[in-house]
């Protein structure tokens, strides 16, 4: 699986407050969470995001509390993966959960600019800047958790793997 697209470029120790504000958690409408993303950070970004756009952030991404709602929200934008220097280890287990793939590259985090195009290969591990012709190498999701992506998250993955074994 590759991700490609635009990239949003935001700073360090973005909080899931920042993520999905607290204001909207009455829901867990995947859609209505979309609408609300990121727009204490940037309150243009619900608007502009489109299909297979990135996220590029500093370190810390997803501190705060652990709600699910943040990576839910991502995901529902359209986002097609989280690129960060550091994730706070609830949300980076969270993204996977809901099956959305992130990658941890300090060195691409710090390089990407907003608007760059950016293609990552979930397999490899591989980031290519191409409107800077740079690559990095983030760690490449293992296998099973590609699996969990592939299928959308973990509900979907062990309903598979119950279904198969039935």
């Amino acid at each position: 699986m590759e991700c490609k697209g635009k990239v949003w470029k935001f700073g360090e120790d973005i909080d899931t407050d920042a993520i999905i504000p607290a204001r909207y958690l009455n829901t867990s409408d995947p859609a209505e969470l979309a609408l609300h993303c990121m727009e204490d950070a940037d309150p243009e970004f619900p608007g502009k995001v489109q299909p297979g756009d990135i996220i590029a952030a500093g370190k810390n991404f997803g501190c705060g509390s652990s709600r699910e709602h943040a990576p839910i929200a991502i995901k529902a934008a359209g986002v097609s993966c989280v690129i960060a220097g550091s994730f706070a280890r609830i949300f980076y287990r969270n993204a996977f959960n809901i099956g959305l793939p992130i990658f941890e590259c300090a060195e691409a985090a710090d390089n990407i600019e907003e608007n760059d195009q950016v293609e990552v290969d979930m397999k490899s591990g591989r980031i290519i800047n191409k409107t800077k012709g740079e690559e990095y190498s983030a760690v490449p999701i293992p296998p099973f958790m590609q699996e969990i992506i592939n299928a959308g998250g973990l509900i979907n993955y062990v309903a598979r793997r119950v279904k198969q074994n039935a």
